[in-house]
């Protein structure tokens, strides 16, 4: 875990590195909203985290091979939100009232998140897991990090293939709910993109960090889902109310702070008390 905070502080110091970068190149303003962009994009990430500790935990993947699945998993994600962030932007500058959908289905995912319950997904048992795994053969054990392994004459996947095929399908299920999110800040594609990449980046140093704290924070699901709820709001309200995105940032990141904060001293003062209320998470 120290390696780890070690690294997530690095990862942060070269965001804001680069957030100099953006203030140099294109203004104030922009790195304004590269920073908003950045915040939200690496609050929401602490989801994801959520579910990679089910899905490594479903399929009972060692500490090493996780490392290699996230590494894999970031590659890909990269490559995904930039073909979703340029349509997005094409949509975005072709039709305006596409801000209005993007900005509706905020609203209703935060609204989702806020009343919904979290359980423990048997991912073996989804539809398109076994639409996988009829097309295409895959061993009964892991071997070792190894995404594929040769047997009787031909190669097969290994058990560690499909969990890097759910961690991505899974990102690209939260990727959904951020983009739109960065666009209720700016339109900019070069922020919107490198907001997210930094965020993403951090992302491996970030789980291994928190991965084994997620029952402390058993109110930022709440928190996040506020977050959503406030950015969806504003991008609906964007012809009739103006609020600035420094007040935007502040908002967003007391929300954050305070929910944060408040999980963090109840599962303390719980712990001391010899209560568990890990199951109030979300």
């Amino acid at each position: 875990m120290r390696a780890a905070a070690q690294r997530s502080v690095l990862w942060v110091i070269l965001s804001l590195g680069f957030n100099l970068l953006v203030w140099q190149m294109k203004g104030p303003d922009a790195a304004l909203d590269f920073f908003t962009g950045y915040v939200i994009e690496y609050s929401l990430s602490v989801d994801n985290i959520f579910v990679f500790v089910l899905i490594f935990t479903h399929f009972k993947v060692a500490g090493k091979a996780q490392h290699r699945v996230l590494v894999w998993g970031i590659l890909g994600a990269l490559v995904m939100r930039g073909v979703m962030i340029w349509l997005g932007v094409a949509l975005v500058s072709s039709f305006h009232w596409i801000l209005y959908i993007f900005g509706a289905f905020l609203i209703i995912t935060a609204f989702r998140m806020f009343f919904g319950k979290t359980s423990e997904t048997d991912f073996g048992d989804t539809w398109w897991m076994k639409s996988i795994q009829r097309m295409i053969p895959v061993t009964r054990d892991f071997y070792g990090e190894h995404f594929k392994a040769y047997i009787d004459g031909r190669w097969v996947l290994t058990p560690l293939a499909l969990v890097l095929i759910v961690i991505d399908l899974m990102d690209l299920v939260f990727a959904v709910d951020s983009i739109p999110a960065v666009f209720a800040i700016t339109q900019d594609q070069f922020i919107v993109y490198t907001s997210n990449i930094c965020a993403i980046l951090g992302l491996r140093s970030l789980y291994f960090l928190l991965a084994k704290l997620m029952n402390r924070f058993i109110y930022l699901k709440t928190g996040l889902a506020i977050v959503l709820a406030f950015v969806g709001l504003k991008m609906v309200a964007a012809d009739f109310v103006r609020v600035p995105n420094w007040l935007s940032l502040l908002v967003i990141v007391s929300i954050l702070g305070i929910t944060i904060s408040i999980s963090m001293w109840v599962t303390k003062q719980a712990a001391e008390a010899g209560r568990d209320i890990s199951n109030r998470a979300g």
